[in-house]
């Protein structure tokens, strides 16, 4: 193998070490950007086990990089492996849908429809009459799993398509009724279930 690398200089130089630089970087950014998620949702186990692996793969495309300064071809390659993990990152964060929500929904038109909707899927809500701009308003608040969001958008431009939605991460819930969170362990193996899938 080292002797077809050296026989081909060319190849290995504008080819394939800036293949392999761009997949280093893909990795390494991917799985900071999932770390950096992880951090933000306290855990603290999974968080600093993607942290190890992103160093070391950042370490060793570094490396390459500084053994082959003359390459401009390396640059390039350094820079789009590091956009292209960052969009992939976003992707896995979204399919792992990881963590919980509050979501927050104001409507002038009758919500009791919609309350039981979200209730007959076992999901808490609460919910009051307050004042707005325009008139009375019906209040729903609700903390949800980051995979029920969809659903639960479904549900309100069905039943309350003008209705004013806000959403927002969850770091941590205690007490209430709302659905038990995902365990790391959990996260762990839909993470590495996702990442099989793909290949």
């Amino acid at each position: 193998m080292s002797e077809f690398f050296a026989q081909h200089q060319f190849l290995t130089m504008y080819i394939f070490l800036p293949i392999a630089i761009i997949v280093a970087r893909i990795c390494d950014v991917s799985i900071g950007t999932l770390r950096i998620i992880l951090v933000s949702r306290g855990m603290k186990v999974l968080a600093p086990l993607l942290g190890f692996f992103e160093v070391l793969i950042w370490l060793v495309a570094i490396s390459q990089i500084i053994q082959n300064l003359s390459n401009w071809v390396n640059y390039v390659a350094y820079a789009s492996g590091f956009a292209l993990g960052n969009y992939i990152g976003m992707i896995l964060e979204e399919r792992l849908a990881m963590g919980m929500v509050a979501i927050r929904i104001i409507t002038q038109q009758d919500a009791d429809d919609l309350v039981a909707e979200i209730q007959k899927r076992h999901i808490g809500t609460t919910s009051l009459a307050a004042k707005g701009m325009k008139g009375h308003v019906r209040l729903i608040f609700s903390i949800i799993k980051r995979k029920d969001q969809d659903m639960i958008l479904d549900l309100i431009r069905r039943y309350n398509p003008a209705a004013f939605v806000s959403i927002s991460d969850v770091r941590s819930v205690k007490e209430g009724y709302f659905p038990r969170t995902t365990s790391e362990k959990q996260t762990f193996r839909r993470f590495l279930n996702t990442s099989l899938k793909r290949k």
